[in-house]
């Protein structure tokens, strides 16, 4: 289960949500069925907290919402996107630390 400040996004509400976004954005491209994804999971749910304000933090789920996957070139999950000013910033494919995840939102603040 997520922390209450980890965001769900979708096809629907990726533009507005994620590309409009006034604040960096961390996306998690995840699937239910992917170990390393649930295994990420709770280092998400950290980041969200600790990053609280300064960062939107959500998950993208990949077999719902293909097209936002496809459009950001999603062939490996996890992917993590960081999103500022509507652009992709970096990126991160596979299981990571959050060591690495911290580094990477900190450039983006």
């Amino acid at each position: 289960m997520a922390a209450e400040n980890v965001q769900t996004f979708s096809d629907d509400n990726f533009e507005t949500e994620v590309l409009k976004s006034e604040t960096p954005v961390l996306v998690d491209f995840w699937a239910e069925w992917c170990q390393p994804c649930k295994m990420l999971g709770p280092v998400i749910d950290e980041l969200a907290t600790e990053y609280d304000g300064k960062i939107k933090v959500g998950k993208l789920d990949i077999d719902s919402n293909q097209t936002s996957a496809m459009n950001f070139q999603i062939t490996a999950i996890p992917s993590i996107l960081i999103f500022k000013d509507g652009e992709v910033q970096n990126r991160a494919v596979g299981l990571k630390s959050k060591g690495d995840l911290q580094a990477m939102l900190n450039e983006a603040i």
